[in-house]
Order: structure tokens, then sequence, then C-alpha cells
């Protein structure tokens, strides 16, 4: 069994200084598979040190040789794909078509931000309007100097990936905080990243829980910002922390996303975005689109035909051909889904959906879809983070605008509508940061992803994601004569 006693630091892995260690659990097999440290706070000072001293010779390597080395990244992962997208599906649990799919989005990301660094090298210095006679001005962007990075479980290397290689596009160094329930794929990254060769120092790696490292790293006052994703409450906690020192904050956070479907969308079209939507990596996304809500005159035929759907999943053994579904990432976020089913008996909610046959092992919940769900319900208005889909009926456009924006989070939203200009304009009016009309949750590395409301703040991907990371400068001098 892999024993993840050691931190990664200065391109070393080091013994860490905390002797605990938490079970690595398959969530499939329902078996430990390695155990990991928790860390300790001097782990995330000796791995902030060394961020620290490796900052100015990052900072000063050029934009295109930095960009050299995310190539070399992607190169990487991508000699590693296979061996990379079991291991993934293993520790979390995701079918393994699935974590394919991640692969290519990380290995996509590195790329984009790899050509990105060679475009910030050739804007640095660009003449900008003085506004005043004699007055010359130009224009350059900086790092923003050591970040800390942490990521959650249900996108092992995707989530890394829309954080590490802008930041290291930008020229930051990194103290990079994984989930400690899917440690194994980022500890893959870890030998990737010294084969690119990147210098000591750039990039640190931390395991450990949240208290032991998380809340530590947080609190640093080596760290110059601080890039999060995860839940909303602990959002809260890690934008408390960066307070003190007045620290940059990144937060991508939690959601309650609806899907409308207005009267004239294409019945099978809709089911299958509901679908994907909802059971997609078993709901464990923060982008779940888990409010349904369709018009009346076509709810009941929806609602058959997602029931029908639903019952004809076939969860199983996430490396096997055919699974469609595998099991939640954990047993304590199987109980936490399954608190939210018992509050719908106690809430008498109905549901109509036949239960897809459960292996008799594995962290499974069945998805279900729960009609006519009243906007008061905690099930309607509270992140579950599993395949439990509520729906309500509306008469109109007006209503479903109305009922899609009555929510704290605001990350992102579907809409599936016959008529594409009636999608796009119900997308403008909705209340969130990521909107597709009628095509599935597509998140390209050149796009943009990050919400409003409680759902975070700032944008990860395209060139907002670089922006987060860089500190814009204007350096004015008179005109020489």
């Amino acid at each position: 069994m892999l024993s993840l006693t050691e931190q990664f630091i200065d391109n070393t892995w080091v013994p860490s200084r905390s002797v605990a260690l938490d079970p690595v659990i398959d969530p499939y097999r329902e078996v430990t598979i390695a155990e990991v440290t928790r860390g300790d706070p001097a782990d995330v000072d000796a791995a902030v040190a060394a961020a620290r001293r490796a900052m100015p010779g990052w900072r000063d390597t050029p934009e295109a040789r930095r960009g050299e080395y995310l190539k070399a990244i992607a190169a990487g992962l991508e000699a590693r794909r296979e061996g990379l997208a079991e291991l993934s599906s293993r520790n979390n649990g995701k079918p393994l078509a699935e974590a394919h799919q991640d692969m290519h989005d990380a290995i996509a990301c590195y790329r984009y931000y790899a050509d990105a660094a060679v475009a910030l090298g050739r804007r640095q210095g660009q003449v900008d309007a003085s506004g005043s006679e004699g007055i010359s001005a130009r224009r350059y962007w900086d790092p923003i100097g050591v970040v800390g990075l942490i990521t959650p479980w249900n996108f092992p290397l995707v989530s890394s990936a829309w954080k590490l290689a802008p930041a290291l596009a930008a020229g930051c160094t990194v103290v990079f905080k994984p989930s400690e329930i899917t440690p194994l794929p980022e500890r893959v990254l870890t030998e990737i990243i010294m084969e690119a060769g990147l210098p000591p120092g750039v990039v640190n790696l931390l395991h450990g829980d949240g208290e032991s490292i998380g809340a530590p790293l947080c609190r640093h006052p080596g760290i110059d910002k601080l890039s999060f994703t995860g839940s909303t409450p602990v959002g809260e906690t890690v934008m408390r922390a960066a307070a003190k020192g007045v620290r940059p904050v990144s937060l991508e956070l939690g959601g309650k996303s609806p899907i409308l479907v207005t009267e004239d969308a294409d019945l099978e079209l809709a089911r299958d975005l509901v679908m994907a939507g909802i059971c997609f990596n078993a709901g464990q996304m923060c982008s779940a689109t888990s409010r349904l809500l369709v018009h009346e005159r076509l709810a009941d035929d929806l609602y058959a035909a997602i029931d029908a759907a639903m019952g004809a999943l076939r969860p199983g053994n996430p490396l096997a051909e055919g699974t469609d579904m595998g099991p939640l990432v954990s047993a304590t976020q199987r109980d936490r889904v399954q608190s939210y089913l018992a509050m719908a008996d106690r809430e008498g909610l109905h549901s109509k959906t036949p239960a897809p046959v459960l292996p008799k092992r594995g962290f499974f919940v069945a998805p279900r879809l729960y009609r006519d769900v009243p906007p008061s319900s905690r099930l309607w208005r509270e992140e579950i983070f599993g395949p439990v889909l509520c729906a309500q009926r509306v008469a109109d456009d007006e209503e479903a605008i109305a009922l899609a924006n009555d929510s704290d989070f605001g990350l992102a939203a579907t809409v599936v509508a016959g008529d594409p200009d009636r999608a796009a304009s119900i997308a403008r009016r909705l209340e969130v940061g990521n909107v597709w009309c009628n095509c599935d949750q597509v998140a390209p590395p050149n796009s943009s992803w990050g919400g409003m409301k409680r759902s975070g703040i700032g944008r990860e991907l395209g060139p907002s994601g670089l922006d987060a990371f860089l500190e814009p400068k204007r350096v004015t001098c008179p005109t020489a004569k």
C-alpha cells in the first residue's frame, strides 16, 4: 500500500513533520488504497520559504521560456494519459470515460497557458495613451508573487490545471494543496514537473487536511494571493484569513444551478441535458444543474423521460466498460446526500424515479427526480452535491427566470429552447457567470469560469484566469526631446 508521508518541497520529497496518517479509500471497492499525511504547519513554513526563494528567478524567467515548461507539463500528462485516467477513476470513483475527459481538459489547459505566456511576453512594455503632452507611458504586468492554491476532490488534475497553469505562466511560484481525499493523481503531477525541469521551489505540493495544511497556508504572511475551489462556508473562512495583510483571493465556490426548459424545447435534447447536468460525476459538480424549471405544457412528458433515463442508468465499477455512473467519492459524501433524501421524506416531497440496480458495495446513491418541489424546500435551495434533481413547473419565461434568480448562488445555468434567440434572451437575464444554451456544460481553456453572489469571486480560465495572477503596472516618463 502506498504511504504518502512526504511533502514535495524544493523539488525534493521530504518527510512531513506530522506522523498522523489518514486512509485514502477506493470508493467502489471500499478498501484503503493508500495512506496520506495530515501534514503540519511546519510543512507550510518550509514550502512557503522555498517558494519565496524561487520567486526572483522564476519572475525573471522570460515568458516564452515559462511557456516551454508548461508545454512540457502538458506533454508529460499526455504520455501518462491512460495510467492517470485509471488512477483518477480509482481514487475518485468517476467512470473511466469521465476521467479521460478530465485528462483532455487538463492537457488543453496547460497548452493554452503555454501560448498565453508567450503572448504575455509580447505585450510587456506596450505603449499606453499618456493623456498629457510631453509624457509617454508603457504598460507592464508583473506576477503577483507567491500564491497558495487549494483544490477539491471532484475533478483531480483539472482544478489544479486551472490554477497552476496560469499561475506559472504569470511568473508566480506556488504552494499547492490538493484534496486529501484524492491525492494520488496530483502526486504523479510532481513527477511530471520534475521531468519538465522546473527550477526548485517553483512548485511545492503539500499533502494534508484543512486544519493542518489548508488553514495555516491561508494565514501564512508569506503568501501573496490565495486561490481556492470548494464549498462556500470554507471559502468564507479563506476570505477572512486573506483579509489580514489585504491579500487578494480568487474563490470558486458552490452552486445551485437551474436548467430552464421552454415549451418548444426538443424533448430528447432536454432529457439528455438534464441527465448530463445532474448525473455526470454522480452529481458532484459545483455547476450541477440541480433545479429544473420546465414549462407546464412539457413538464409531465419531461418528468417521465427523466425518470426512465435515471432508472436505466448502469451504476457500477468505474473502470468497467458500460458503467454510466460511479459511486460518490466517500462514505461521508454518501451519508450527506442520504441525509437530504431523509429530509425530502420529512418534507413530503414526491419522487417516481425507479431506482437502478446498485452494486452491493461502493458508496452509491440512486439518482432521483423530485417533482414540483416548493422553492422554500431546503432541497431546492441548498447544494446537495449528489444525483438529486428538484423540479418545478412554470407558466412562462418570466416565472422561470424569477425562480432561477431566486437563489443565493449564481455559478451556472442551462437553457433549453426550440428558438435559439429565445434561449439567448433568457440567458442574458440569468444572474450567473456561465450559461449553456442547448448544449452540454463545456468549459474550454479559452473561456471564463466563475460565479456571482455566493458562488465566488473572480474568474478562472481564459485571459481572466491569467490576469488573476498578475499585477498591472503603468510606467510614465517625460517624452525624450
